[in-house]
């Protein structure tokens, strides 16, 4: 194990722990306990150091364990999962996935601890604060694209949006194509990225961003409301029990609608749509076109009713506010 992700590891339970007994336990002196500790504050870890006392975290990080992960998961999915990684650092958990290519079996997933150069959709930027939200990817792969493969975004958000109900969060809502929001409020956005033949074999990677436990100061360059999960539950939620919880639920509901499309999802995301019948503006290239939204059909694709006629929108084509209230930003995802 790295040195400085040790040094973390003893610092997680939020006590005070002086430089020399850090020291010896990582078998360094206390000017390279001091770099460390520095170099940890550079990736926006916050700790303090008091003379006679020693360091802390400002806040108590919970680290992500694989074996732990692994553990939660119902016992179909431990045994047909073909990879888990924890990564420490990366630019984006989609790149890292994307860059191997064949090379990687599926389904395996990616989680990071800190990401450099999260991304979302068209070219957006994820904040990704070490340790402190969820960070996943998951490469799967199908033999034959469902027809329906355009509501795949749409299937992941359902996944997330199970997830978050299964640990005790209420009201939680889907904006199409790919948010969770809570209160009016972003929680999750989901990022798919494929490869391959759309009407053969293809590859697909998903990539969940969670907000759970955002910083404020990280958090200063998100230009729409958000949310954490543990403001909108009024209590920390263990990103190890969550990590393996939003695991499980794609994992599900990927088979599904690898099996039998979007048709079995369709129910659940129309009782959560927050844009169904509310009033949309549309940005379509240059221009801005307004409407009713009417839910989505069997492909995914967003229904808009413009003046009594109406039109399919799909993901890559256009991004969408309320035009009244302001209250749901612009759609991004997580990679």
């Amino acid at each position: 194990m790295p040195t400085r992700t040790a040094l973390l590891r003893l610092l997680c339970d939020g006590r005070f722990h002086s430089g020399a007994e850090l020291g010896a336990a990582l078998g360094i002196g206390r000017s390279a306990v001091w770099k460390h500790v520095r170099a940890l504050a550079g990736r926006g870890i916050e700790i303090h150091a008091v003379r006679g006392r020693g360091y802390r975290l400002a806040v108590p990080l919970e680290l992500l364990d694989g074996p732990r992960i692994l553990a939660a998961l119902p016992p179909v999915w431990r045994g047909r999962l073909a990879g888990l990684e924890i990564l420490q650092e990366t630019d984006s958990t989609n790149r890292v996935l994307l860059a191997r290519g064949e090379a990687v079996p599926a389904p395996c997933a990616c989680l990071a601890e800190y990401q450099s150069a999260g991304r979302g959709r068209r070219g957006r930027t994820w904040v990704s604060p070490y340790g402190r939200n969820i960070y996943l990817s998951l490469l799967w792969r199908f033999a034959e694209a469902p027809a329906a493969l355009s509501a795949l975004g749409l299937v992941a958000g359902v996944a997330v949006l199970r997830a978050v109900t299964a640990l005790g969060l209420g009201d939680a809502g889907l904006k199409w194509p790919n948010d969770v929001l809570w209160g009016g409020a972003k929680l999750a956005g989901v990022l798919v990225e494929l490869s391959g033949e759309m009407n053969g074999a293809c590859r697909a990677v998903i990539g969940v961003g969670l907000n759970l436990a955002m910083p404020r100061a990280a958090a200063q360059g998100i230009d729409q409301p958000w949310v954490d999960l543990a403001s909108a539950m009024g209590r920390p939620v263990s990103r190890n029990a969550c990590s393996a919880l939003l695991l499980a639920r794609l994992l599900e509901c990927l088979e599904l609608f690898q099996d039998r499309g979007f048709a079995p999802f369709a129910g659940e995301w129309h009782r959560h749509d927050v844009l169904r019948d509310r009033p949309v503006a549309l940005f379509q290239g240059g221009r801005c076109l307004h409407g009713t939204a009417r839910g989505v059909d069997e492909q995914g694709a967003l229904i808009v009713e413009r003046d009594g006629k109406r039109c399919r929108y799909f993901s890559g084509d256009v991004s969408l506010r309320l035009k009244e209230g302001g209250a749901v930003g612009a759609a991004a995802g997580s990679g």
